[in-house]
């Protein structure tokens, strides 16, 4: 396809947007440097989106909301708090499905934690205790890119940032976070998180005997 941007149809600038919630400008500025390729372009938005996110990390993130949602049956409820830079961006709509989406993640999902640094090293210690256990005998090199993978796999496990997005399997929360960096233009943080199951043993209880 040639790179005229008369050349890349409004549907796929459409398509691309639906897929990244990028501006159109940007989705079409996208497809015009990756020829047509809507694979291409969603990488060539990823990237920027991430780079954006970087620049804004160190920002101070004031404002925000608490998210809520009860699963259908009443059994599953979530808190969750996003923050934001703006009280403009917090009541923006954009910002609010992200938002849900994420309350819907936890619910669906069960994290037990935001990201990697607020995982506990005693619970590293027998994950890679576990893991070095199912590679004995193996080459140390191998045995140690072994281990890192099984590590990754239970980081996009418990991490809600790096676990995969229930409502599109092609991408994580932290793929979200970052492509809502980049449309909105600020910081955003997701702070806090809490899950309540009807039933759920509680830290420090024994379970109820049946």
């Amino acid at each position: 396809m040639s790179t005229a941007t008369t050349e890349i149809s409004p549907e796929l600038v459409k398509q691309l947007r639906e897929k990244t919630s990028a501006g159109m400008m940007d989705c079409k500025k996208a497809l015009v440097e990756a020829k047509g390729d809507l694979t291409a372009a969603e990488t060539i938005l990823r990237k920027k989106g991430a780079a954006s996110a970087s620049k804004k990390a160190g920002r101070e993130a004031k404002e925000g909301v608490i998210g809520s949602y009860i699963h259908v049956g009443d059994k599953v409820g979530v808190l969750v708090e996003i923050k934001c830079e703006t009280d403009f961006v917090a009541r923006n709509e954009s910002f609010r499905s992200f938002v849900k989406d994420v309350t819907l993640q936890v619910a669906a999902a069960n994290p037990l934690f935001v990201k990697r640094d607020e995982v506990p090293e005693s619970l590293l210690t027998t994950e890679r205790d576990v893991a070095s256990a199912s590679v004995a005998g193996k080459p140390a090199a191998v045995a140690e890119k072994i281990i890192a993978g099984k590590l990754d796999k239970y980081y996009g496990t418990v991490c809600l940032l790096e676990q995969t997005f229930v409502k599109d399997n092609s991408k994580t929360i932290n793929d979200l976070l970052t492509a809502k960096i980049a449309e909105l233009g600020e910081n955003i943080v997701i702070r806090r998180f809490t899950r309540f199951q009807v039933g759920e043993t509680l830290p420090g209880t024994l379970p109820a005997a049946e």
